[in-house]
């Protein structure tokens, strides 16, 4: 894990696969110091002092996403593609725990594919796909939203993987971007959804073969997402049964089953 900033109250993890960079010569000349650190660059560049960035790889111990630096994270930003089967399924339990109890999730491109993104969305988030340089328009479909805050509306990718829709994902609970394509396609590239105590964005901009995460505007949307996803509560605490006294409103009692209780 190798931290980059030392102060702020935003604590943030970028967690980056890292392979495609270690094999693929085209990948490594578009980011030398991995695409983890080039979206690091890209928060601290937009939050300054107010963010804390650090970043973990697949290949560290546990992912680098033990419970000590879930339990210090208030928001986690995933990228992967090549290696999603590879994540241990005890990790990605651990962090959807952290997720439902208030850690926030920024989600980029591939990682719709991820373990972690398909367990909290419930569906197997498959979409139309086109592995070609592409030009992507992104569209604010909601202009109010403080994630859109600062963006060009719209602003262009000038190369860019195309993904189209049918996105198989619940309904967002909020449609912040839209995005169209040169071959005539759609997709909804920014959309927030909440579970548990957590919130999640999902931003689709982000191929590795292109410089994507070099974009000003890609960037400011990524910041501007992992500030919105902290949450304000002042404890990190799951969503728990309570069982109540008839005109006790305040103090709950645990429940922990029927034959217990």
């Amino acid at each position: 894990m190798s931290e980059t900033s030392t102060a702020g109250h935003l604590r943030v993890v970028v967690w980056g696969e890292n392979r495609h960079e270690q094999v693929q010569p085209k990948v490594a000349e578009i980011y030398p110091e991995g695409m983890h650190n080039t979206i690091r660059q890209g928060i601290e560049e937009n939050l300054g002092q107010q963010a804390k960035v650090t970043t973990v790889t697949l290949d560290d111990p546990e992912h680098g996403l033990t419970e000590e630096v879930l339990a210090n994270t208030d928001v986690l930003v995933w990228w992967g593609h090549a290696a999603h089967a590879e994540v241990s399924d005890h990790v990605v339990e651990r962090v959807h725990s952290h997720v439902l109890a208030g850690m926030g999730l920024v989600v980029l491109h591939s990682g719709h594919w991820s373990k972690i993104f398909g367990k909290l969305m419930g569906t197997s988030c498959t979409l139309r796909w086109r592995s070609e340089q592409d030009r992507e328009i992104v569209w604010t479909v909601d202009p109010t939203h403080p994630i859109a805050k600062g963006i060009p509306h719209p602003f262009i990718i000038p190369e860019q993987e195309m993904y189209g829709e049918f996105f198989d994902i619940p309904a967002p609970d909020e449609l912040i971007f839209l995005s169209t394509f040169s071959g005539g396609e759609v997709f909804r590239s920014g959309c927030t959804f909440k579970r548990g105590f957590g919130k999640i964005f999902f931003f689709s901009p982000g191929d590795q073969d292109y410089p994507v995460y070099h974009h000003t505007d890609v960037r400011r949307v990524i910041a501007n997402g992992v500030e919105w996803a902290k949450t304000d509560r002042p404890e990190r605490t799951s969503p728990v049964l309570l069982r109540y006294e008839t005109e006790d409103f305040y103090n709950g009692q645990g429940y922990k089953g029927a034959m217990h209780n």
